[in-house]
């Protein structure tokens, strides 16, 4: 039996951020991961996905340069350069990763944890089988992706969001199933790369969790664009035959369809990976899978803590790491702040991009605001115009009473670098006026929100 202060199990986003932050505030903490420091977000998604959007942006600009005076021939797309770039990238920052452990110094145990009593757990390592009782533990154990159950995912034909990364082969035809952020950007990628995409989406729009008109204009881009996109759309059966993937589907209008394809990605959601790891021993509940936590993230075992995807609500790795922060200044100092849901931004890394904060339009409407909504297209912004990137717009929402800014969506060019400073507004609780205040640079891209606020006071200058 060892004996240890604070076990982190889960080395991604949540978990090896908050082993670092609680170290400097002088635990002695213990890491524990089973596959590789960085988690999912490192290794499977956020990172390494970038990669293949950067790659894909890249090409679309050499297709649309001849628009710029620009002629380039006889280009070549090396798919297989492309995906080994993304693996090189997330293998880079896992070193990083690992880095960081030694320099603040952060122990690492590389095995399977799980309970086998309230104050003990077991973590089978290679080659080894450890006995760990620790004063407090945190789960940071995360999620995985979800399955169909009239399917196997095989990592060749029919794929998830990790499998398809490993995949050296250009589909010619692609069928992905679920269009939230990981369906809408591998739609884009390969779209990009020249295959031929169909999205299917069981809710009635893509990107269902935005607000509605940036839904329907990145519907109508990607339409444009040549993805052909089925909402209302039940997948019934995949099977797979000598050929290829054949995708049946139910209709909006309750239709038998047919898809034949060469390839499958599987993209309809995740699910906390707390099977397995014992959680009944020690009295931990959980709902629908995740893990029940109270405002200090503590389970209902009083010395089990639990942040990230694992708690559900957000699923994004930039919440996870707020939240591993918040809980490490809780366990080092006492201090305990609050994560307020709608001050959480939202990015898809398509093209266009797409960035939100706050309240939708009719959400705002819902919760009995009264409210004042302007729309802002990107070809009022001059750097927009001096780029070409005129494409999208900035929506701002604001109380009427208070001119609170309630909640800003976005869809065009580098909008997921441009929510960072509506975030922070949002944080202070920035009214409107506080916004037009600020001196923004000329000419710059965040102009769009500056003056898309100053339109919903009835205040524009350049619109």
């Amino acid at each position: 039996m060892e004996n240890r202060d604070l076990v982190i199990i889960g080395g991604g986003p949540a978990g090896y951020t908050c082993a670092i932050r609680a170290s400097q505030l002088g635990r002695k903490v213990t890491l524990i991961e089973k596959e590789r420091l960085g988690g999912v977000c490192l290794n499977w998604g956020c990172i390494p996905t970038k990669s293949l959007l950067h790659h894909a942006k890249f090409v679309s600009e050499i297709q649309k340069a001849g628009a710029l005076g620009v002629t380039i021939s006889g280009y070549e797309i090396n798919f297989e350069q492309i995906m080994l770039n993304s693996r090189s990238v997330a293998n880079k920052l896992e070193q990083g990763v690992k880095y960081l452990m030694k320099k603040n110094n952060v122990e690492v145990i590389e095995g399977y944890a799980r309970f086998e009593n309230e104050g003990t757990i077991i973590v089978d390592s290679p080659g080894n089988k450890l006995s760990i009782k620790f004063n407090q533990l945190v789960l940071a154990i995360g999620a995985s992706p979800k399955a169909l159950p009239f399917v196997d995912v095989d990592g060749e034909v029919i794929h998830n969001y990790r499998t398809i990364l490993l995949n050296k082969k250009l589909p010619s035809d692609l069928v992905v199933i679920g269009a939230g952020p990981i369906g809408l950007e591998f739609s884009y990628f390969f779209n990009s790369l020249g295959s031929r995409v169909t999205l299917i989406e069981v809710l009635d729009r893509i990107a269902p969790t935005e607000d509605l008109e940036v839904s329907k204009f990145l519907a109508k881009n990607f339409e444009e664009n040549g993805i052909n996109i089925l909402t209302s759309a039940k997948v019934q059966n995949i099977t797979k035959s000598s050929t290829g993937i054949c995708v049946e589907v139910l209709t909006h209008e309750n239709k038998p369809q047919k898809i034949n394809a060469d390839m499958v990605l599987l993209a309809v959601g995740v699910q906390p990976n707390t099977e397995n790891i014992e959680l009944e021993k020690v009295g931990i509940l959980t709902s629908r899978g995740f893990i029940s936590v109270n405002e200090k993230y503590q389970t209902t075992n009083p010395n089990v803590f639990a942040i990230g995807d694992c708690i559900g609500g957000v699923l994004l790795a930039h919440k996870a790491s707020h939240e591993a922060l918040i809980l490490a200044e809780y366990l080092g100092n006492g201090h305990l702040t609050r994560l307020d849901r709608e001050k959480i931004p939202s990015c898809i890394y398509t093209e266009p991009q797409v960035a939100s904060i706050g309240l939708t339009e009719e959400q705002a409407k819902a919760k009995g605001y009264d409210i004042m909504v302007y729309r802002l297209p990107f070809s009022a912004v001059g750097k927009a115009v001096a780029t070409f990137q005129t494409e999208g717009f900035c929506k701002v929402i604001v109380d009427s009473k208070y001119h609170e800014i309630l909640g800003v969506h976005m869809i065009g060019p580098e909008v997921t670098e441009l929510i960072t400073s509506v975030s922070l507004a949002k944080t202070h609780e920035a009214v409107a006026e506080s916004v037009l205040d600020t001196v923004f640079p000329h000419p710059t891209l965040s102009e769009a929100f500056l003056e898309a606020v100053a339109g919903a006071i009835s205040r524009p200058i350049n619109s």
